[in-house]
């Protein structure tokens, strides 16, 4: 099998830093500032608990300086000079940690019965609103509103997170698919990574029955233009995705065709995700072999337990807040999938499986892997943008993490992931001002993620509960 190897050129663009644009409360427009609730431009946040993002340990009586848009200093409580005229804001009793960092957060939400609306305002607000503060939209289904979301946004015309748009998903034949790009030559592939590129997508987004020749093709082309490829994989392995130079996978163990014994090349296996979290062992000889694999190549994995969480029996995700901004008729419809899925005696998701998703990413991990996270408000509509993060954190934590690495999971490594770890993703002096304050003790409980006061993004502080406010009942039609 041919293994593809980046150019010396290519690894030099791919792995040049990134200067990100950066806001102040001046450049905001009347749609964002309504959300403002700290415009700077010097803040001091006193008395907190900081969890950098670093993997260190909860540092308690804290004491951060935010001056414009950046972090000027981190410390202990009497010994950061607070600077004069800064708005002080004493918040004891209250944890900060970085802004997150969502690597499989789609603009469009997917609900039960295969519904599908584009969610050009409640998405980008709800991240904002949870502590979301960079998103990767890894697959686009409406690629133009993606970008003109990020225009608005980037023009301060309306509130969201920091964007990274990935092109539409690209795929092999399959007539089921018809709302994204079918390649079938490596020239297809590499006609469509240079438009893609040139439309102002940063990301390519392989999906399940792309073939090895194409893929190759893509990986190249698009690490010829600075782009990185992450993939939601089925027809190809995690393996050959590795040997190919693929730069992120998605979704983890149970799209790993590796462990399906009828895997044949270039084909994906009918239900494979059903047959690996049946028969699979993400702690056996291929899942051992796989992540030093991965883990030797540099290549990074998205963990994406919300939205499996709520396709498994006896797990339904019935949170107050994501029931409460769901559209009436989307709502009524997720309740009866729910109740479907509780009562089939059949139903093939088991918490088994779920279970078989934390062993492999604990296992990734402790063999040195890069591990992300991001909500993915697909499946039968029970993960929605913002809320399923935060969920996403819980069950890391469930999966047996503990908080300053479940942090750095969902803040530094996605930066790491992104290549804008010079910029985000923790808590350090001269990095952008993306933090979030929430109320009570985020190491001795994790339902404290939850409890978002105020989220800042380029140093303006946004409040959390307006922006939820203004989008309830609104989720799968705006």
């Amino acid at each position: 099998m041919r293994k593809f190897i980046a150019t010396p050129v290519a690894i030099i663009v791919l792995l040049a830093p990134v200067r990100l644009p950066a806001q102040s409360a001046a450049e905001l427009g009347p749609e964002t500032t309504q959300f403002v609730a700290i415009t700077g431009p010097t803040v001091a946040l006193t008395g907190v608990t900081v969890l950098d993002g670093t993997g260190a340990g909860a540092r308690p009586n804290q004491t951060v300086v935010i001056e414009g848009n950046r972090i000027a200093a981190v410390g202990p409580a009497g010994a950061v000079d607070v600077p004069a005229g800064a708005e002080v804001r004493d918040l004891a009793g209250h944890t900060v940690i970085p802004g997150m960092i969502g690597l499989h957060n789609h603009m469009f939400y997917m609900g039960a019965g295969g519904r599908m609306s584009q969610g050009v305002v409640s998405s980008p607000r709800l991240y904002l609103a949870a502590g979301v503060t960079t998103i990767r939209t890894t697959g686009s289904v409406s690629p133009y509103a993606d970008l003109n979301v990020k225009s608005n946004i980037e023009r301060g015309l309306a509130p969201g997170p920091r964007m990274h748009v990935t092109a539409p998903y690209v795929t092999g034949p399959n007539p089921a698919l018809g709302d994204m790009a079918q390649v079938t030559t490596p020239e297809e592939a590499r006609r469509f990574v240079r438009y893609w590129a040139g439309e102002g997508a940063s990301w390519i987004k392989a999906y399940t029955t792309i073939r090895r020749a194409e893929l190759a093709a893509i990986i190249e082309e698009a690490h010829a233009h600075g782009l990185r490829v992450t993939g939601h994989i089925c027809s190809i392995t995690f393996q050959e995705a590795v040997d190919l130079g693929m730069d992120n996978i998605e979704h983890g163990f149970g799209t790993a065709t590796d462990f399906d014994p009828r895997k044949r090349p270039d084909e994906c296996p009918p239900n494979s995700m059903v047959m690996v979290g049946e028969q699979g062992d993400p702690s056996g000889e291929i899942a051992r072999a796989l992540v030093l694999s991965m883990v030797e190549a540099g290549v990074g994995m998205t963990s994406t337990m919300a939205v499996i969480e709520p396709m498994t029996k006896g797990r339904a995700v019935l949170d107050e807040r994501t029931l409460e901004a769901m559209a009436p008729e989307v709502r009524e419809d997720y309740l009866e999938t729910v109740d479907a899925i509780q009562a089939n005696p059949d139903w093939a998701m088991t918490e088994a499986h779920l279970q078989k998703h934390m062993t492999f990413e604990r296992g990734f991990v402790e063999a040195g892997g890069v591990l992300a996270a991001g909500v993915d408000p697909t499946g039968i509509g029970g993960a929605i943008a913002g809320f399923g993060d935060q969920r996403n954190y819980e069950l890391l934590i469930e999966a047996g993490f503990d908080a300053p690495t479940v942090i750095r999971i969902m803040s530094a490594n996605g930066a790491r992931i992104m290549g804008i770890e010079d910029e985000l993703g923790t808590i350090e002096p001269g990095k952008l001002a993306d933090l979030v304050v929430l109320q009570g003790d985020l190491e001795a409980d994790s339902a404290i993620i939850r409890n978002v006061t105020v989220v800042f993004k380029d140093g303006v502080g946004y409040d959390s509960e307006k922006l939820i406010d203004s989008v309830k009942g609104m989720v799968g039609i705006r």
